[in-house]
């Protein structure tokens, strides 16, 4: 049989192991894996000895044509093919049209998840959305079961800022979801002592940017997190803690995993990369929430992933301009911060290189899980049959992280000036190129959206 095209002379990394071997594409499936060595009759060949053959990169955590950045779906996914993303979930706002005022506009939920699902069309990578609940209007509890059925498994909400939700409608949101088999997703942080803290350093004027991080302690996330938790446990919805940031919201995720069939959590590359110390260097760039944290925040995120606390590394990727972060007082600051474009070998750095993290565990984390829990068939692995989605990456190469770069429409980097070990030679979304040495191959319009199904948590 003569395929499309064979990737020759790598090492192949799956979740259960590495395997040097050849892998097989025709049209936009994987064909199969055969054995280095015999000459393989393909329309194709593309040689890469030296460079590991990872699945594609799914991050479940992005911000893209929203109110809280301003990277488009081009920008977005021109940034993540040059990082070895090939799949992405982003947020669909209730209420939120592009105005200057979010989240008073009328609409149904649906509205919003049409809305996002056609701005999305100039994606150069495969997309999926998240439904993202922002006001107590007992009608969104009627759309669950239809966007369920249309491919949108996942709803998130916040239990702070202006568009929290209380824990009275959030308890409503998960009775609703749990018997469709849906995902509820939630940043957690106690709107109390977030506010009550922010007021007190207004006014005292500590505005500077190492002082951020005092504005949303460790507690106010894990105290939240553990209301989510407990109505979790008594509906038994699925509950995806996203963002998990320090070691007491972490141990709130693990106290109440038995068997993982219905609590799971995540957390970025930020996470694990970067300490608090960071606002000292580069002021208010690096201001998001949850902040960064504690030097032992930063092992307990590693000793989380590796214990399976936290089953997968996301980015929480947003763009905005060096202009509007870098404010005299951190509370007039956007937050956010963009990394969609060096989350692989920033992580794989850190992971990999300098803590000894296998590479399967990485494929875990960055591919298979993310995909496995989000219900993205055929996505995150190089398994025969499924969509021949996969990252050429060097492990050996070392380059330094410049802004200058950059795809996303953020003019700077958390990471500028880090040197980092490991890089993205290609990145091939179904059997296609769509960046190579540092350069975008795919056009606007190559990513299709991906109608996602209800996903089972018990394997």
């Amino acid at each position: 049989m003569t395929v499309d095209l064979a990737v020759r002379g790598g090492t192949l990394v799956s979740p259960d192991g590495m395997v040097e071997g050849t892998l097989l594409v025709d049209g936009d499936r994987i064909a199969g894996v055969v054995s280095p060595g015999p000459d393989v009759d393909a329309v194709d060949v593309v040689d890469v000895d030296g460079s590991l053959v990872l699945p594609g990169i799914v991050d479940p955590h992005v911000h893209v044509a929203g109110p809280n950045t301003i990277d488009t779906y081009e920008s977005g996914s021109k940034a993540a093919a040059l990082g070895g993303v090939t799949s992405f979930i982003s947020f669909a706002w209730q209420g939120w049209d592009g105005a200057e005022a979010p989240w008073s506009a009328p609409g149904t939920l649906q509205d919003a998840v049409a809305r996002k699902r056609g701005e999305a069309e100039s994606s150069l990578i495969d997309f999926a959305v998240h439904a993202t609940i922002t006001r107590e209007d007992p009608a969104v509890l009627d759309e669950l079961e239809t966007l369920v059925e249309r491919g949108v498994v996942s709803f998130k909400m916040f239990t702070a800022y202006e568009f929290g939700l209380g824990n009275g409608f959030i308890e409503r949101v998960f009775d609703e979801l749990a018997p469709l088999g849906a995902v509820a997703v939630l940043h957690t942080e106690d709107p109390d002592v977030c506010s009550a803290r922010e007021a007190a350093m207004r006014e005292s004027g500590r505005g500077e940017p190492t002082a951020y991080p005092d504005s949303r302690p460790p507690h106010a996330e894990a105290m939240a997190a553990d209301d989510a938790v407990r109505m979790a446990e008594s509906t038994g919805v699925k509950y995806y803690g996203i963002h998990t940031s320090c070691r007491d919201s972490a141990a709130v995720i693990e106290s109440a995993q038995t068997d993982k069939s219905r609590i799971r959590g995540e957390t970025c590359v930020h996470y694990t990369t970067l300490d608090r110390s960071v606002h000292q260097r580069l002021g208010n760039l690096p201001m998001l929430a949850p902040p960064i944290r504690s030097p032992d925040d930063v092992e307990a995120m590693f000793e989380h992933l590796v214990g399976g606390t936290l089953d997968v590394v996301s980015t929480d990727h947003v763009a905005f301009t060096r202009e509007t972060k870098q404010i005299e007082c951190w509370w007039d600051s956007e937050f956010g911060s963009n990394s969609v474009q060096r989350s692989l070998p920033v992580f794989h750095d850190e992971a990999v290189v300098q803590r000894g993290l296998p590479y399967p565990t990485l494929v875990q984390l960055m591919c298979a899980n993310p995909a496995r829990l989000f219900g993205l068939s055929g996505k995150g692995t190089l398994e025969p049959g499924t969509d021949a989605d996969f990252v050429v990456f060097d492990p050996n190469a070392t380059r330094t992280i410049t802004a200058e770069d950059n795809a996303s429409l953020a003019d700077y980097s958390i990471y500028e000036g880090r040197e980092v070990t490991g890089y993205v030679e290609r990145t091939y979304l179904r059997g296609e190129c769509i960046a190579a040495e540092g350069e975008v191959l795919g056009d606007a319009g190559d990513g299709q959206r991906i109608d996602r199904t209800v996903p089972d948590w018990r394997r």
